[in-house]
């Protein structure tokens, strides 16, 4: 069983900066896919972002491209996303989900764990 736990989220004003981190005890995460997904209140669960296992292949949605990076330390079972020029349509719950295939994934179903997320406030 692979257990995830997500920090970083908080309250920031437009325009800020956040890094959310993902982090495992699991011994093979290394070899996993991991994403990003969001949910706003009253929205289905929406993919963000992935990262293959060797790190060497990202996929971001369009409304967070060039604002959000996806990056993993793999000897610290950690990936990260820096959110830059945050926006108030940022607002969500992230949560980040390992893939044990270590393939490109964008969609929720595809991901076999779940971390149980961590509110992303964006204030405008």
């Amino acid at each position: 069983q692979v257990q995830l736990v997500e920090s970083g989220g908080g309250l920031v004003q437009a325009g800020g900066s956040l890094r959310l981190s993902c982090a495992t005890s699991g011994r093979t995460f290394r070899t996993y896919a991991v994403g990003w997904f969001r949910q706003a209140p009253g929205k289905e669960r929406e993919f963000v972002a992935t990262i293959t296992w060797g790190g060497g292949n990202t996929v971001y949605i369009n409304a967070v491209k060039g604002r959000f990076t996806i990056s993993r330390d793999n000897a610290k079972n950690t990936v990260y996303l820096q959110m830059n020029s945050l926006k108030p349509e940022d607002t969500a719950v992230y949560y980040c989900a390992a893939e044990v295939r270590g393939v490109r994934a964008t969609m929720a179903h595809q991901y076999d764990y779940w971390g149980q997320g961590t509110q992303v406030t964006v204030s405008s």
